[in-house]
């Protein structure tokens, strides 16, 4: 990172102690993919908050974007839960560290857990709605054509995204198929189903059918 953070599509990182440290964390625990994606969702949902007229707190959206993955890594491979909710955690961790109110900590919790979560996040605070909508955008173009082809290349200039499509799947693969059951009824089982020979995901109308329950 260098000294000032640099300006793309008229935006910057927010210049804050929280902010800097945060991004240093970041580049230190995980891959040079996670980096530039977690930089990339920032940027783009600060514009999509931009272009929806909304008021959100930069710094709460920087955090929530670079800790968003974070639960991919490998020492979460074991925990049981949700990456998602281990980068919640880590978030909260971080945030509880200096400081942070726990409103603040709250609205990133929730914008990192529930980031998979489609038809949800949306309708909540601002920091929670433009993760998910930075998050959609990178991996998969939803709203593609509401940002600038000028601002969507100069943030990819920045952050480039090389063989993205392959690389991120194999990121989720690698972080979540050594917790297989995490995947029950979100979109990441459809990833194991593509790349996990033998999974298979969970049944929700199967659970409800071989439930105790004697009926």
């Amino acid at each position: 990172m260098t000294d000032q953070e640099p300006f793309a599509a008229g935006l910057t990182v927010p210049d804050t102690r929280l902010a800097t440290e945060a991004t240093e964390l970041v580049r230190q625990t995980t891959s040079e993919l996670i980096y530039h994606h977690s930089r990339r969702v920032y940027w783009f949902g600060a514009l999509q908050g931009r272009n929806r007229g909304l008021s959100f707190d930069p710094e709460l959206l920087y955090i929530g974007a670079m800790f968003h993955d974070l639960g991919l890594g490998e020492e979460f491979h074991g925990s049981g839960r949700r990456f998602e909710v281990d980068g919640a955690d880590e978030a909260r961790r971080f945030l509880h560290a200096h400081g942070v109110p726990e409103d603040s900590v709250r609205r990133v919790w929730t914008a990192i857990a529930l980031h998979t979560t489609p038809g949800i996040p949306e309708f909540m605070e601002p920091e929670v709605a433009l993760l998910t909508a930075g998050v959609e955008y990178d991996v998969l173009g939803i709203g593609y054509a509401d940002i600038s082809d000028s601002d969507r290349a100069e943030i990819t200039a920045l952050h480039p995204r090389p063989d993205f499509k392959r690389r991120i799947l194999r990121a989720f693969t690698d972080g979540i198929a050594p917790k297989p059951e995490t995947t029950f009824g979100n979109v990441k089982a459809d990833v194991l189903e593509h790349f996990v020979p033998g999974f298979e995901r969970g049944d929700f109308v199967k659970t409800i059918q071989d439930s105790p329950w004697p009926e």
